[in-house]
């Protein structure tokens, strides 16, 4: 029977999606009976950007529930800077040596998605933003992707797949238009079939260009004019826009807005946020650079220890009423008015606190509007 490559739930719970070299780590210590108490810090020594957020956290809670393990982490949804450890693992080495793949496969992921939408969703000044990147991914991770685009702070998300809760959006591909006889006859159809709380976005660039598909599209009753102009086809993409939002204010369809897709970057939004009323965004979503983590070692049988390049013991990172960080090591008196970041989510492998996406969400959300406009 055909099969998609794809890894089961119940293989990655196992511990049997992993580094070789962990397997091997682990039947050697086994053989000369070594399983130091540890503690692990995740920590990212760069970032793509000044701050980033913490996303993935859900699934590492899966995963490591009923192992002989302690679990302390910054909730989803923090705001974090380089160098501040976001989870903690302590517990008996050999016993999560080989789940180090998938926790930071999880985090890695998740929280560059998490990242990349937060920094655009600042960028849009508050014009809504949605996730229509899934296809630019595997579809097996569809709902970790809109999840994560969620969480970071996206409007809504294009996949069918994404969690309950996140509002489903979309409007038509060209394959639609093209397969009547005229764009008008395609948004018409759209315009009686589609169900009354479906926006009526009309794709306006299939066969002509895009300021007079735009107006037709108005004529037909569009409440907002999509434009997804191929970047091989743009030229000056703003002046295009532009050109646009003219033509529906001059012959009356001021109240007509424009939705911009197609290759749509932090620095496209930036630049046309002053006419463009909503993005799509594809790719700078859901192929955003990963939050490079590492996982190690900073303590050892009670003793503070780290490699070269890391800093030894565990830490807690305070937020301070100002909203800057401060990271001490966690026998240090905490600061004046600092709310510790990193809580306590497994307790010997029972799960004492759950990673709610709405909660996450609503986290990064509150910090947001905190954080310097680009």
């Amino acid at each position: 029977m055909a099969r998609f490559e794809t890894v089961s739930d119940e293989t990655i719970k196992r511990g049997e999606c992993t580094d070789i070299y962990f397997v091997r780590t682990e039947e050697t210590l086994n053989k000369e009976n070594i399983n130091p108490v540890v503690s692990m810090e995740v920590t990212a020594a760069t970032l793509p950007d000044t701050w980033a957020v913490f996303c993935g956290l859900s699934d590492v809670i899966t995963l490591l529930e009923n192992l002989p393990v302690m679990v302390d982490a910054m909730p989803e949804g923090t705001i974090f800077l380089k160098n501040e450890p976001v989870l903690r693992i302590s517990g008996k080495y050999r016993d999560f040596c080989r789940y180090e793949t998938a926790i930071l496969g999880f985090l890695c992921h998740a929280s560059g998605i998490a990242s990349a939408a937060a920094h655009i969703t600042v960028a849009a000044r508050g014009h809504p933003v949605y996730s229509f990147g899934s296809r630019r991914q595997h579809p097996a991770i569809a709902g970790m992707i809109e999840r994560a685009a969620w969480i970071g702070g996206v409007d809504g998300a294009s996949n069918t797949c994404a969690p309950e809760g996140i509002p489903v959006v979309g409007t038509m591909p060209h394959a639609f238009v093209m397969c009547y006889e005229k764009p008008e006859d395609a948004w018409r159809s759209f315009d009686r079939h589609a169900p009354k709380e479906v926006p009526r976005i009309m794709l306006c660039d299939t066969w002509c260009d895009e300021k007079s598909e735009s107006l037709q599209a108005a004529e037909c009753g569009a409440a907002m004019v999509r434009l997804d102009t191929p970047r091989s086809r743009r030229g000056d993409m703003l002046a295009i826009i532009d050109e646009v939002r003219w033509e529906l204010d001059t012959h009356g369809y001021d109240n007509v807005k424009i939705l911009l897709t197609g290759g749509v970057t932090r620095e496209d939004i930036i630049t046309s946020r002053q006419t463009v009323d909503a993005f799509g965004v594809g790719g700078a979503i859901a192929n955003a650079p990963v939050i490079d983590f590492g996982m190690d070692i900073v303590k050892i049988e009670g003793k503070s220890k780290a490699k070269r390049g890391k800093r030894s013991g565990v830490k807690q990172v305070y937020e301070l009423p100002g909203g800057e960080h401060q990271m001490l090591p966690l026998n240090k008196k905490a600061p004046a008015g600092g709310k510790p970041l990193i809580e306590p989510f497994i307790k010997n492998g029972i799960i004492i606190k759950d990673s709610g996406m709405q909660e996450a969400r609503r986290r990064v959300l509150e910090r947001l509007h905190t954080l310097p406009f680009p």
